[in-house]
């Protein structure tokens, strides 16, 4: 590895050659993950990086994404543009090695990018290798410069194709149908990640646009990080008007941090190494975390807010806070293939200092704030005490019956949880249906009555008073809050089980918020899911059909002939008998099943913010916004 490239020239010399492009094609997921919509998008997400380091570097201010009619995207930048000198031992240009050989790129030169996300250098090379073809631009030395690819090869020379007076890179790619599942581009899913980049790099400036539907956005945040954390409590109700933010460097290693507390009983705490989500976490987190705890527990015990040698802890003080830490460093070290857990022990000193100075000083030149959020986490605390005595009655009284399950589970007889399931049912007549109709060694029923608590707007001991609640944390088996224990889950499928109108759609909500807030673990382990029972049944002559949406109803009365057809609406699923929720929604080897998948922890918080949350008009403009994706409606 060479260091001896000047700062200022970014050439030919700057790219590290480590190894060949060969076997991306063959394990694709190995390389992005997956061949799904994930991998796919992953490919946009790869070629945006490049252009963000070129911002980190100082180079670059403006990127520009595009969603093509043709189905290829197109990224632009006005960075330095990728070197196209001669590359001294393949004596070919530096775009081409950059773009045909796996871990070839400037990022391995410390000289070259001080600070990067795509410290693997596998990014743009894999793309260009899971691509049905590749075109490059550059924008260099006076000069505009082309090249083609098709599924990782060259098919043109680099070549002049004009002249410019400007700098930067251009990238449009297809990719390959031969490698993906799907080669749908998913706009939303491009704009939450792009949004994110445009947070944590202020002043860079960011376009979306789907040619496909003339849509289009621009991220544009100069207030970076505390924009976000603006952004994330829009919908709630903030503690303390304007953010608490802080930055130092140390080094070459720099950290930011902004936090805001709302009146929420939920934490959002995101943290970031040079641009990457570590949903894992690592040493930035638990610096943070720790310095938090202590300077809150400081304050409280200086000013007597506390009784006695009353403590509180980490959950306690972090109720209802919203905070994104983000560090930019030279040498991150990331724990694990996903790059999800930073590992660096100098980072942990770094922000620990930095959040105990700033977090001491705005407590103490803020006291009427400080106040609030002090108020606000012992309050977390009583309940917390609250909540764990709860919890013990809750299992001291498990013990003294003479079974710890709930009386209304009809439980299967199978005891290996990864072939069990288990049925929420709305009511007690689907309930019945369902119990009568299953598979009774693998399958359990658990009829819920009527709407269970809403635990957007309640705190935990106040949620384990709900009967209701209480029978499906017993049912689960897996405990809940600090006895949380996904290894103690009793049915690796939980499936959500609701009538087809406005009420079921409404209980199906507020389970899918039960799970989200006290449960995620279940989500992330792909163990829930929604079943889809049909809206209609067909009847033509002795001829049945049962039917699961409008569309495909339309396509069977055509297929049909409409005359003589009797169309029967299911509204709930008490209108069927045993034998037909069997066949129509439980039957493993016929039913339609969604998993529930958490693609996005900042939308899904958000969202569950707006429909289950205290405040009416984001919940108005959200239903007026969507109102045109709804399907099915039941009025």
């Amino acid at each position: 590895m060479s260091n001896e490239t000047p700062v200022s020239t970014y050439g030919a010399k700057s790219i590290q050659v480590l190894e060949g492009l060969e076997a991306v094609r063959k394990r694709p997921s190995m390389y992005i993950g997956s061949t799904d919509y994930r991998g796919l998008h992953h490919l946009v997400y790869e070629v945006v990086d490049n252009s963000i380091d070129e911002a980190l570097a100082g180079y670059c201010k403006n990127i520009e994404v595009m969603i093509n009619n043709d189905g290829s995207v197109t990224v632009i930048d006005d960075g330095r543009g990728i070197p196209v000198d001669l590359h001294e031992k393949y004596k070919k240009p530096a775009v081409e090695i950059v773009m045909t050989i796996l871990h070839a790129g400037g990022k391995f030169d410390s000289d070259t990018y001080k600070v990067s996300g795509g410290l693997h250098g596998v990014g743009v090379s894999v793309v260009n290798g899971l691509s049905q073809w590749l075109e490059v631009e550059v924008k260099r030395d006076g000069k505009l410069y082309y090249m083609r690819f098709e599924r990782g090869k060259p098919v043109t020379e680099l070549k002049v194709i004009g002249e410019s007076d400007h700098t930067g890179t251009k990238i449009t790619f297809k990719p390959d149908s031969m490698i993906f599942e799907t080669l749908e581009f998913q706009y939303d899913i491009l704009a939450n990640r792009l949004r994110e980049l445009a947070f944590l790099n202020k002043g860079v400036s960011i376009t979306l646009m789907d040619k496909n539907t003339d849509t289009s956005n621009i991220f544009h945040y100069d207030g970076g990080i505390i924009s976000f954390v603006e952004y994330l409590n829009k919908e709630k109700t903030a503690l303390h008007q304007k953010p608490i933010y802080f930055e130092k460097q140390k080094d070459s290693t720099i950290v930011e941090i902004a936090m805001q507390y709302n009146d929420s009983y939920n934490e959002v705490v995101l943290s970031f190494a040079n641009n990457i989500n570590t949903h894992e976490g690592g040493t930035h987190l638990s610096g943070f975390r720790s310095a938090l705890t202590r300077s809150i527990n400081d304050y409280a015990k200086k000013n007597n807010m506390l009784k006695g040698d009353q403590q509180l802890t980490g959950d306690d003080v972090r109720e209802g806070l919203v905070a994104i830490i983000s560090v930019k460093l030279t040498n991150p070290q990331f724990e694990g293939q996903t790059k999800e857990k930073l590992g660096n022990s100098e980072v942990k000193g770094i922000v620990e200092s930095l959040v105990s100075d700033g977090l001491n000083d705005y407590l103490e030149e803020n006291p009427s704030e400080a106040k609030k959020v002090i108020e606000k986490t012992i309050q977390a605390a009583q309940a917390r005490e609250a909540a764990r005595k709860a919890r013990e009655l809750t299992r001291r009284k498990s013990a003294l019956e003479s079974t710890t399950l709930p009386g209304k589970l009809a439980d299967c007889s199978e005891k290996d949880a990864s072939k069990c399931e288990l049925y929420l049912v709305e009511g007690d007549s689907a309930g019945g249906s369902a119990k009568q109709g299953r598979n009774r060694a693998h399958q359990a029923i658990l009829p819920l009555r009527g709407k269970i608590l809403n635990v957007e707007k309640a705190r935990l001991n106040k949620i384990l008073q709900s009967e209701e609640i209480r029978a499906l944390i017993t049912a689960l088996g897996t405990g809940i809050g600090e006895d949380f224990n996904i290894e103690k889950a009793r049915y690796h499928k939980i499936i959500l089980m609701t009538d087809a109108d406005v009420d079921g759609a409404h209980i199906r909500t507020l389970l899918l918020t039960f799970f989200y807030r006290y449960m995620l673990p279940l989500v992330e382990a792909g163990y829930v899911y929604i079943a889809q029972p049909p809206l209609f049944k067909i009847k033509k002559g002795k001829e049945e059909k049962y039917v699961y949406n409008e569309k495909e109803l339309n396509a069977i009365l055509e297929s049909m002939g409409r005359n003589g057809v009797n169309i029967q609406r299911y509204k709930g699923l008490g209108e069927m008998n045993p034998e037909q929720l069997w066949t129509t929604t439980m039957d493993p080897e016929k039913r339609t099943v969604l998993k529930v998948s958490l693609e996005d922890v900042i939308e899904a918080d958000r969202i569950f913010t707006i429909l289950m949350g205290d405040k009416v008009e984001p919940r108005r403009e959200f239903i007026v916004q969507n109102s045109k994706l709804v399907r099915n409606l039941d009025v």
